[in-house]
């Protein structure tokens, strides 16, 4: 499918994720140049820590698939109540990473470009977490129209992902102007990759995702997170964007 994005940033997105690998959990946990002070470090972990709330009263059981795996962050929470979780990531070196933090034998990872990945069954429940941000608005009803085809009815479905705060990034990032959807992104050492980056318009994300027979409500923490919850074909279970 074509997009406004330029194909050669995909390609660079999946670099830079897999050489940022053993680098990710910095971001999550506030270390390193994402470390932004006391006051900064302490909202981003109260906000967290919401949103860790939200995902854990799902209890996501069955069979479940996970879309960008990464490190084991949602990984970890699923493996507590789901019988069974096929983790996807594009790159190698995540999943990896994701088989150390979260040692147990109910996960089954596959290497796949979401881009081009098509479910081959339906799941008991799907979760997403910091992708959608990845898509740009052109792939969005591709995307969602993927994911209604992977999850059965009633199945339930997260996501999460960032709102627009520059302190939600490294002290050396700059996020993308208005209505762009391409940022660059360094590693540790300082190289540099450009990626895909698209806020979207919340209202936006969530009529799109009605239409994919995926009703969501969407959250948002007070400074850096939105999260939507809802079931396929279902009402949603929160009271919407606040």
């Amino acid at each position: 499918m074509s997009s406004s994005v330029a194909p050669t940033v995909f390609d660079e997105m999946i670099a830079y994720y897999r050489a940022r690998a053993t680098e990710y959990d910095e971001w999550w946990d506030r270390r390193g140049r994402y470390d932004r002070g006391q006051e900064l470090n302490d909202r981003w972990l109260r906000e967290r820590a919401q949103v860790y709330s939200a995902f854990d009263a799902i209890a996501f059981t069955g069979h479940v698939l996970e879309l960008a795996a990464g490190t084991g962050t949602w990984t970890r929470r699923l493996a507590r109540t789901a019988t069974e979780i096929t983790a996807i990531d594009a790159s190698p070196e995540m999943l990896e990473v994701n088989r150390t933090n979260v040692a147990t034998n109910n996960v089954r990872r596959v290497v796949a470009d979401l881009f081009e990945w098509s479910p081959d069954r339906t799941y008991d429940g799907v979760v997403f977490g910091f992708w959608i941000s990845h898509v740009p608005t052109d792939r969005l009803p591709r995307f969602l129209d993927t994911i209604s085809r992977a999850v059965r009815p009633g199945g339930p479905i997260f996501f999460v992902d960032g709102l627009k705060e520059p302190s939600s990034t490294a002290a050396d990032h700059v996020l993308p102007g208005e209505s762009e959807e391409v940022m660059t992104r360094k590693l540790n050492d300082g190289r540099a990759y450009r990626i895909v980056k698209s806020f979207h318009d919340l209202n936006l994300l969530s009529d799109l995702c009605h239409r994919a027979g995926l009703p969501v409500a969407v959250q948002t923490t007070p400074t850096y997170f939105y999260y939507g919850i809802g079931a396929r074909g279902q009402s949603p279970l929160l009271s919407g964007i606040n």
